[in-house]
């Protein structure tokens, strides 16, 4: 059988919020963080701000806490479930943060659902402060990437993920890439022919993508809001099966119409076939 990679982004597009403004403003230190926000990277600023809650007397569990009160929409929970529970290997691709990931995903019931989380680590230090460290060390060297932040270059990790699955000795692994940001936009870039991009529609990816409609190789299923995400989800890995003929119809991933927002269940050759042009740039 032939198999699927899904990754997706996680804030903004797993949840519908940026866990990490969530935490700054839900904790009181959003003041400090619009202060500091131009004097420093996203990933340091953040590792900063977990030094001002320790001091304020913020422990770990009030941080994990403030984390599960995320909302989640059930669509995107169901999804993720149905696509894990049908056999593809679902990962995260993410500039958030271990601890952040992990807190949420484990409330959910989700984390056993992902093969892998790629995000910048976390430590609690001695001290028991949480530490937010760079995925790459850019005090060191830099990715050499213009399009993502310091601390981590999407792209070079989807490369990391392709040679590892094609180290793996299975054959026609293909990729879905779910997100919203500018970095999930360099990620997209290294999808091939047959692979699938899924653009949150109105986000900075989808501005990429309209200006360099040529750059991208991959089908683009492009999706709006949370409670959207879930049946277009499917809907694409409807599309991979019917064209790859690898199961019958009525083997496919069951998409409930009851559940998800009812003007994007589609039929899975209507998924495949309404898989959407870009528009050009406005002139």
């Amino acid at each position: 059988m032939a198999g699927l990679v899904v990754v997706f982004d996680f804030d903004k597009t797993i949840i519908d919020w940026d866990s990490d403004n969530w935490v700054v403003e839900e904790l009181g230190v959003k003041d400090l963080f619009t202060q500091l926000l131009p004097t420093m990277p996203w990933n340091s600023l953040m590792d900063r701000m977990m030094r001002e809650l320790h001091s304020r007397g913020k422990t770990i569990e009030d941080i994990a806490e403030c984390l599960k009160k995320i909302p989640l929409h059930p669509n995107i929970a169901s999804a993720i479930k149905s696509a894990h529970a049908f056999g593809c290997d679902l990962r995260v691709l993410s500039a958030a943060n271990e601890f952040f990931i992990d807190t949420i995903l484990k409330h959910h019931g989700l984390m056993d659902c992902f093969s892998e989380i790629n995000t910048n680590p976390s430590i609690i230090d001695e001290q028991g402060r949480l530490r937010i460290l760079p995925y790459h060390d850019f005090h060191s060297s830099s990715h050499g990437c213009t399009i993502c932040p310091p601390s981590m270059c999407k792209g070079l990790i989807m490369e990391k993920m392709q040679a590892s699955v094609a180290a793996d000795g299975k054959k026609h692994k293909q990729f879905i890439y779910v997100g919203d940001g500018a970095p999930d936009f360099c990620a997209g870039l290294k999808l091939e022919e047959g692979d699938f991009l899924m653009p949150r529609r109105d986000f900075p990816i989808w501005d990429l993508i309209s200006a360099n409609p040529l750059f991208t190789k991959a089908k683009i299923y492009e999706w709006n809001e949370c409670d959207e995400l879930g049946a277009v989800l499917l809907n694409t890995v409807n599309a991979f099966f019917t064209e790859n003929k690898s199961r019958s119809t009525d083997q496919l991933v069951p998409v409930d119409c009851e559940s998800q927002n009812s003007s994007t269940c589609l039929t899975a050759h209507e998924a495949f076939q309404n898989a959407l042009p870009v528009p050009l740039p406005r002139q």
